[in-house]
């Protein structure tokens, strides 16, 4: 079994310029839950005037209905927003530490070191209340801002992070640059300070390696993956940061390669023509034009 981790919500929502009402936002999770989500990236506690999208995180929460099975997650980036994900209730927190200081500094106005400092603070109080805790390291593959990211960097996070109480660790591709050696070399590297994460990949297909990435991350033996429905999404902060790996592209090649993953690829079609309708564009993923095959 291969574990998809949902980020439309969220990741995918963050990016775009058309601003859903909290309702739809609400339907798309719903959406993913009756197509056999079980871990959804639902919203994130941010400053509203920094990222609009994500202003009503708690309405989102309190709206939406908490199926039995299902892990509700929250993007944090710092103790106001751990704070605030606590109390709308979540499921999970997901922690964000970029591995490049150009990337901190346009971000968070900060350094991959403070970052990594108020990090450990919060995984220790989700740790404390035994709240599930991940640590998402954006920018490993490489940085729009300082060009190439030492795999170094990005080990010495997660070392940092592991220790202070992260049950899971992800490697982002932010800015969709990384190739399957990378991959590779980094999840060995974290696997060596953090023998007893949880292991999880995030991948971007603005460069069409998104999908190669997430095979690579497979046959190393990842434990989840991050995908977005209709392959929406992207960083804001972060030029030209396009194209999440889509959710039904990534599972049609799954379960065509023998891989399960609880999802229901007819169930998860439709999704695509429903974000298309409420973003005002066709969303970037192939299957819902192509069909799936055998037909």
């Amino acid at each position: 079994m291969v574990g998809i981790v949902e980020v439309s919500p969220r990741d995918g929502l963050q990016n775009e310029r058309a601003l859903l009402e909290t309702g739809a936002k609400i339907e798309l999770i719903e959406r993913a839950v009756a197509a056999g989500a079980r871990r959804i990236e639902a919203v994130s506690f941010v400053h509203p005037k920094l990222v609009p999208a994500m202003a009503d995180a708690e309405a989102v929460m309190e709206g939406v209905h908490r199926a039995e099975g299902v892990s509700y997650i929250g993007l944090v980036l710092n103790r106001r927003g751990y704070d605030r994900a606590v109390q709308a209730g979540v499921d999970e927190i997901n922690v964000v530490v970029p591995a490049s200081d150009g990337f901190a500094k346009a971000n968070q106005n900060s350094t991959t070191a403070a970052l990594t400092e108020v990090a450990e603070e919060v995984l220790a109080e989700a740790a404390g209340r035994d709240l599930f805790a991940s640590l998402t390291i954006a920018t490993s593959f490489g940085c729009p801002f300082d060009g190439e990211v030492d795999p170094d960097r990005v080990v010495e996070v997660a070392r940092r992070c592991a220790a202070a109480g992260a049950r899971e660790i992800a490697i982002a591709d932010t800015i969709g640059v990384g190739v399957p050696t990378q991959v590779r070399t980094l999840l060995d590297g974290v696997r060596e300070v953090a023998p007893d994460a949880v292991m999880r990949a995030h991948f971007h297909n603005t460069r069409n390696t998104g999908f190669a990435n997430a095979i690579a991350a497979i046959e190393w033996g990842v434990d989840w993956l991050d995908s977005s429905n209709g392959g929406i999404g992207g960083c804001p902060f972060a030029p030209a940061a396009t194209g999440n790996v889509a959710t039904e592209d990534l599972v049609y090649l799954l379960h065509r390669m023998g891989h399960p993953t609880g999802l229901d690829l007819e169930a998860l079609l439709p999704i695509a023509d429903f974000l298309s309708d409420q973003l005002g564009y066709r969303v970037p993923a192939l299957l819902p034009r192509a069909g799936t095959f055998p037909g």
